[in-house]
C-alpha cells in the first residue's frame, strides 16, 4: 500500500511533501512548515506521516517510522498536543528546548505542534525565538485551520502548505477500503460528516454516534416556542454531554491502565502515597479533556446545524426542485427540508445560519455551552416571531 494512501483528496500537498522528503529534494525542505486546512481534512495525519517520512533513512522504513510516531515512541519527533483551550507557555518552552537535541536515529529531528492556533501571543512568542534561529537538522511542523489562527511573524518564518476539503466519495472508499465499512454506510457517514475524515469514521462505526447526530437535526427542526426552544437546547446539551463522556470515558480508561503499568502497578491496585501526584496530574488532564470534548461536541452540533440551514437554503433557492438534485446533506430529512425552506424564504435561512455563526463565535470566547444553546434557539424563535 502506498505510503500516503491514507491522506484523502490532497493531491498537491502530497506531492510537495514527497519531494521535500526526498534525498534529492533537500533543498526544497523547508525548516518549518505551516500545515493548514479545513477540521478533519486530515492535517494532523499528513504532519505525522510527513515527520516518519522525514526520519526514516529509506523509503522502505516509512512504515515502521510511523508506527513509531503514531505512538509518541520515535527519539526524533516530539508531538506537541493538549488537552486544555490553550497551549500553555510551559508546553513550548519545553518542546523548543528539545529542538537542539541531534537526531538520534533519522535524518531529522521533527517537531510537530497540533492545533497551533491555540497558543496565545505570549505563546507564540517562545515559539517564534526558537524559529528565528532553527537548528540545521529541526524540521517544525504546525497545524492549524488557517494562516490567520497564527500571529504574522511565525506565518512568514514557515512555509505554508494549504490543505481543502476532500470529497465525499473519497472518504467513503477511504472507510470503505480501510475499515470495512459497507460502502452505502460509508457513503453516508461521508455525507453527514461532510467530508470530515475522523467524523465519518465515528459516524461510520458507532451507532449511538449517528443516532445522536440524527436527534440533534431534528430538535432543530421542531423548534417553534420559546419553550420548546429551551427544551431543545437543554436536550442537545445532554446531547454533546453523552458524546464528549462516550468519547472520553474510554481513553480515560485506558490511559490509567497505562499509567498504573508504567508505576509498576496491577490494574485497581492500591496507589502509594508517593505515587499519587502523578496520578493526579493524570486526572487533571483527562478532566481539562473532558472540558474540551464537551465544547468540541456542542461545536459540531452548530456545524450539523449549519449543514441543515445550508440544505433548506438549497431548496429555497430552488423551489420545486427534486430532492435528489438539491445535493441535500441531511438526505434523510429532506421532505422537512424543503417544507421548511419553501416557508421561511432565503432571507430568513440567511438569518439562521448568521445566528449559528454567532453561537460558535460566543463558544469560541469561553461563554457557557448552555448559554450558548439557549441564546442560539431564543434568537431563532424570535426571528421566527418577527418573520
Amino acid at each position: 500500500m502506498d505510503f500516503w494512501s491514507e491522506i484523502v483528496g490532497q493531491g498537491a500537498a502530497v506531492d510537495a511533501l514527497e519531494r521535500a522528503a526526498s534525498p534529492e529534494g533537500e533543498r526544497e525542505l523547508s525548516h518549518a512548515w505551516l500545515i493548514t486546512g479545513p477540521p478533519g481534512s486530515g492535517r494532523s495525519n499528513l504532519a505525522l506521516r510527513f515527520a516518519a517520512a522525514l526520519v526514516a533513512r529509506d523509503p522502505g522504513d516509512r512504515e515502521h517510522a510511523f508506527a513509531q510516531v503514531r505512538a509518541r515512541t520515535h527519539p526524533d519527533v516530539a508531538v506537541l498536543t493538549t488537552q486544555k483551550v490553550v497551549i500553555g507557555i510551559d508546553d513550548v518552552r519545553g518542546i523548543v528546548t528539545t529542538a537542539h537535541y541531534a537526531p538520534a536515529e533519522g535524518r531529522h529531528r521533527v517537531i510537530v505542534i497540533e492545533d497551533a492556533d491555540r497558543m496565545p501571543e505570549r505563546t507564540s512568542n517562545v515559539l517564534l525565538k526558537a524559529l528565528e534561529e532553527p537548528p540545521e537538522r529541526t524540521v517544525w511542523l504546525l497545524c492549524a485551520p488557517s494562516e490567520a489562527d497564527l500571529l504574522p511573524t511565525i506565518r512568514s518564518r514557515a512555509r505554508s502548505l494549504r490543505l481543502v476539503t476532500p470529497p465525499s466519495e473519497e472518504v467513503a472508499r477511504l472507510l470503505h477500503e480501510r475499515d470495512g465499512v459497507p460502502f452505502d454506510a460509508a457513503e453516508r457517514a461521508a455525507r453527514l460528516a461532510q467530508s470530515h475524515i475522523g467524523m465519518a469514521r465515528r459516524l461510520a462505526s458507532d451507532p449511538e454516534a449517528l443516532a445522536r447526530r440524527e436527534r440533534s437535526v431534528e430538535l432543530a427542526l421542531s423548534v417553534e416556542t420559546l419553550g420548546e426552544a429551551m427544551r431543545a437546547a437543554a436536550e442537545l446539551l445532554k446531547v454533546a454531554q453523552a458524546d464528549a463522556d462516550a468519547y472520553t470515558e474510554q481513553l480515560d480508561a485506558v490511559e490509567r491502565e497505562d499509567a498504573m503499568r508504567g508505576l509498576g502497578l496491577a490494574p485497581g491496585a492500591a496507589i502509594p502515597s508517593q505515587l499519587r501526584a502523578q496520578i493526579r496530574a493524570l486526572e487533571e488532564d483527562q478532566k481539562r479533556r473532558a472540558t474540551r470534548s464537551l465544547r468540541d461536541g456542542i461545536d459540531r452540533i452548530l456545524t450539523d446545524l449549519l449543514s441543515l440551514y445550508r440544505d433548506m437554503l438549497l431548496s429555497a433557492l430552488r423551489p420545486g426542485a427534486e430532492r435528489a438534485d438539491l445535493g441535500l446533506v441531511n438526505l434523510e430529512q429532506g421532505d422537512r427540508i424543503v417544507e421548511l425552506g419553501d416557508r421561511w424564504g432565503a432571507l430568513r435561512v440567511l438569518d439562521a445560519v448568521s445566528a449559528v455563526e454567532r453561537a460558535r463565535e460566543r463558544l469560541h470566547r469561553a461563554v457557557g455551552p448552555g448559554l450558548v444553546l439557549e441564546a442560539l434557539f431564543a434568537d431563532l424563535v424570535a426571528r421566527q416571531a418577527a418573520a
